[in-house]
């Protein structure tokens, strides 16, 4: 249940949105599957399976998008237009221009894509109205980009805005490993990666391994950033920060599994209570991650 990453937008907060209005808003473009000519689709579907495409749980929304692409690699439309190629060669007595291979092409892809094997891939939305995150489990950032693009075509006027921090999330990382001491709340974790943007981007990465001051310090004063720093929060989630402040590789810790319900009778109430464990810690350090940055500024402030 817990969202492995978080690319992460402002709504406001709070955001008087509720789940019967957004079921109405994202019907119009629930997921059909592709049909034989198509090479890809997109739509919502239902995250719990029972028909609705908004589940709803204390004013916190959870939504699925799923795509469905033809897996139809180029080789084999290469192959199979140069074999069309060669036949209309031999037909006509020279061999085919620009235009006619590319019509050639077009009408191979054609024939093949009915006979394409089919692969679809759900990304979730988690939608906070009382403190006003919009989350997408993806690290990809063309994936955030499309489930997005979605979204904005579903939800009239959706107020949308980017989360801007006052300190640099670069600067910030470069500086706590410089000084060996994290944020209050926060520990460094064993991985990180270090890039010189004034030396042909030198990188150095930490896997696993401690980051023992005097390396790190050493790699700083050479002109090399934090661009990726593992780190925890209280002991309870664990996450990799990056320069766009999208939290990467997130895990909940054994102290926060343990809080899991373990009265919780069925599925749906096993769901509910994942659920309400997820949104209050991924809550919780969101704030803290943007506590840690200086706190947030809007788009004025950060002009100004």
């Amino acid at each position: 249940m817990f969202f492995k990453n978080a690319t992460i937008h402002r709504l406001p907060a709070p955001w008087s949105v509720t789940a019967e209005q957004m079921e109405q808003w994202l019907a119009p473009h629930a997921f059909q599957p592709a049909q034989s000519v198509e090479m890809q689709r997109q739509g919502w579907v239902s995250p719990r399976d029972n028909g609705a495409l908004v589940h709803s749980l204390s004013r916190q929304l959870l939504l699925t998008y799923r795509t469905e692409k033809k897996l139809l690699p180029g080789s084999v439309v290469t192959q199979f237009t140069r074999i069309r190629a060669q036949e209309l060669e031999e037909q006509q007595g020279f061999k085919p221009g620009r235009k006619q291979m590319r019509e050639l092409k077009e009408q191979v892809t054609d024939e093949l894509l009915p006979r394409a094997f089919s692969i679809s891939r759900d990304t979730r939305v988690w939608i906070d109205t009382v403190n006003g995150w919009l989350v997408i489990d993806a690290a990809s950032k063309a994936v955030a980009d499309d489930v997005l693009g979605l979204l904005v075509k579903s939800v009239p006027t959706l107020p949308l805005s980017s989360l801007r921090v006052a300190r640099a999330a670069v600067g910030a990382m470069t500086e706590w490993l410089m000084s060996g001491e994290a944020p209050h709340g926060f520990t460094v974790d064993q991985d990180t990666e270090l890039t010189s943007p004034g030396n042909g981007n030198a990188t150095v990465r930490y896997v696993g391994h401690a980051l023992e001051a005097d390396d790190m310090r050493r790699h700083i004063e050479a002109g090399k950033q934090c661009m990726r720093l593992a780190m925890t929060l209280d002991d309870r989630v664990s996450f990799v920060l990056t320069p766009g402040l999208t939290l990467k590789k997130i895990t909940p810790l054994d102290v926060l599994k343990e809080s899991s319900d373990p009265t919780a009778a069925n599925d749906d109430e096993r769901f509910d209570s994942d659920f309400a464990l997820m949104t209050g810690e991924l809550s919780k350090l969101f704030a803290a991650v943007v506590e840690a940055l200086g706190g947030e500024v809007d788009s004025l402030q950060q002009a100004a």
